[in-house]
């Protein structure tokens, strides 16, 4: 069982999709870079890193929430029930960046309330990147930002 915490609400979900992607994410190996995926398709709308003190200055014009800041909603949104193991935590969160950049939706979203009514959804990256781009980008937003505070 899988929960997601969104807008202070705690939902749960069976993630079976979410589940078999993340298994077949553990020990994948990669050949793509992430980070160079990360500049060509997402870096035009997502900062890469930011403090919250320089994104307030600028909050204006930014066109989308800092990427250091979305992988630390999704590290601490998503949960395993009984999770023990950190790379299944990774697994899962790889996993729903995975399908979400691709099928994003209100319903799925975990951005701050704030956030959504400044920004609304991303435009889906169906049929832009290849599946192997797919699984760098989603791993590299998840292991570049490890330790990084917003």
């Amino acid at each position: 069982m899988i929960e997601y915490y969104q807008k202070g609400v705690r939902m749960k979900k069976l993630g079976l999709v979410l589940l078999m992607g993340a298994v077949s994410l553990m020990g994948a190996e990669q050949k793509v870079d992430g980070e160079k995926v990360f500049e060509k398709f997402c870096a035009s709308c997502h900062i890469k890193m930011i403090t919250k003190e320089e994104t307030k200055k600028i909050f204006k014009t930014v066109k989308a929430p800092p990427m250091v800041e979305v992988s630390n909603q999704l590290k601490n949104n998503i949960k395993i029930v009984d999770d023990i193991d950190d790379e299944i935590h990774r697994a899962v969160v790889i996993a729903f960046i995975k399908d979400y950049v691709v099928y994003p939706h209100m319903d799925k979203a975990m951005c701050e309330a704030m956030a959504l009514e400044k920004f609304d959804l991303m435009p889906s990256l169906k049929g832009k990147l290849s599946e192997e781009e797919l699984n760098a980008v989603s791993a590299w937003v998840y292991d570049f930002y490890v330790g990084k505070k917003f």
